[in-house]
């Protein structure tokens, strides 16, 4: 649909000060031995995440090295784009961060004119299919992905111009459901860090449990001098140790479950109602649970293939790749393909399968096979000794985390929906076909 609004380019609408749009310093003036442990933040592709919030591991480089490349620092409320790799995207500096920041060679930036344009109101243009779209209209996918003169490309922009205050209401709105997403995010790290504490102190401090894993000769069970471990856990150990306790394969707690994938020439197997989940589905996921996939199938794509339902709180584990070892659960049943393994608990303790899992997937990778990629096989988990704790405490455990777990799941799903309603509102909000009003109706009546 037509926007209702008149349009600026970004050109007219950046910053009148010199560097308002610039590229990220060449390769050559800031490589990785350029990095520090502490000092100014270089922002990334792989900081970009699905809100405004920066995501992933940052790296540094000294506030000497940033004042070699002064053009290419960013401050709050700047824009960032990928000009290679991950093209298409869009990053807002955040206001509650860094001083400053430095972007890399492979971005380009943009600093508004505050008097013109809200910068979070053309943050949320770029989000938008027609925004991403206008950015990768000179994109070459030869090679590395990248876009064709990407200063010249982004100057002549061409974005739908309502006024400043109808600017401000819309990225406030949006921002408010972003908000949303970004502290539920936040609640299930912390839910989940909690979760892993737990297990930890359980199953990992304990000093007879170390013993039976170091293949040390066992010992009274004794509290760890970080942290004590429950009464009742000393009196379940007490009770089945040494013979409770036992090093061996996952596969004796778990059952290994294997995927697969329909005809992608078969329209009928694809598009329907059943998620599909990938290696790329679990490796980009980074939370406890996996609630959406970026493909579907059908039922008789099920029925006609290799690949199986997986069942809700199955721990999926990424089998191949450079992502080899990512896992989640499903947070509902789903269909898997082949690049993936399952594992499903045999005593109905998904959470101690899931956080043992963790704990020992570094582990696994190490003893993965492949020549290019670490690759897990069955022989993989059969072959990888991991402690075995008796059924009692897993149950025990299991209890004790399940609200976590629960919370999180809820949290996700409630992010989902949220996304979903931002995403649908956000090209009519763009457009002048819904207005603000109508719009915080809508998000009500979603509530």
């Amino acid at each position: 649909m037509a926007s209702e609004w008149p349009t600026k380019t970004i050109d007219e609408l950046k910053a009148k000060s010199r560097a308002a749009i610039a590229i990220g310093p060449f390769g050559s003036r800031m490589k990785s031995d350029c990095y520090v442990p502490s000092g100014v933040p270089v922002i990334r592709g792989t900081n970009i995440s699905d809100t405004r919030d920066l995501i992933g591991e940052m790296v540094y480089i000294t506030p000497e090295k940033a004042a070699e490349v002064v053009s290419s620092i960013i401050f709050a409320d700047d824009l960032f784009f990928p000009h290679r790799g991950s093209i298409g995207l869009v990053g807002i500096v955040p206001s509650k961060g860094a001083a400053r920041y430095v972007q890399s060679s492979s971005m380009m930036k943009l600093t508004c004119d505050r008097s013109l344009v809200e910068p979070l109101y053309l943050f949320y243009f770029f989000r938008s299919a027609q925004g991403r779209q206008e950015l990768l209209k000179n994109a070459s996918t030869v090679g590395t992905p990248g876009i064709g003169q990407p200063l010249s490309s982004l100057k002549a922009i061409h974005v739908p111009y309502p006024p400043l205050a109808a600017q401000k209401a819309i990225a406030a709105l949006l921002g408010a459901l972003d908000d949303k997403i970004e502290l539920n995010r936040r609640m299930n790290a912390t839910l989940e860090a909690l979760a892993r504490a737990l297990f930890q102190s359980w199953f990992v401090d304990f000093g007879p449990v170390r013993a039976k894993l170091d293949a040390r000769p066992p010992r009274q069970p004794r509290p760890c001098h970080r942290r004590p471990i429950p009464s009742h856990i000393t009196r379940l150990i007490a009770r089945t140790h040494p013979n409770g306790w036992e090093v061996g394969s996952i596969l004796r707690q778990a059952d290994l479950l294997s995927g697969g994938t329909p005809k992608t020439d078969v329209a009928a197997y694809w598009n329907g109602d059943v998620p599909s989940a990938s290696a790329k589905d679990v490796s980009q996921c980074g939370e406890a649970f996996l609630v959406s996939t970026e493909r579907t199938i059908t039922n008789q794509g099920v029925e006609e293939s290799s690949t199986k339902i997986i069942p809700e709180l199955a721990t999926v584990v990424v089998a191949r790749g450079a992502t080899t070892g990512r896992l989640t659960m499903f947070a509902h049943e789903m269909a898997m393909n082949q690049t993936c393994y399952g594992l499903r608990s045999k005593v109905n303790t998904p959470f101690s399968l899931y956080c043992h899992a963790r704990h020992f997937m570094e582990r696994l990778v190490q003893g993965g096979h492949g020549s290019i990629f670490d690759t897990i096989t069955t022989s993989t988990f059969e072959a990888t000794d991991v402690l075995l704790a008796p059924k009692e405490v897993l149950l025990d455990f299991d209890k004790h985390v399940t609200p976590l777990f629960h919370q999180v799941r809820a949290n996700l799903h409630q992010s989902l929906t949220l996304a979903i309603l931002r995403d649908t509102l956000l090209p009519k909000l763009l457009s002048g076909e819904l207005s603000v009003n109508a719009a915080e109706t809508m998000i009500e009546e979603a509530k």
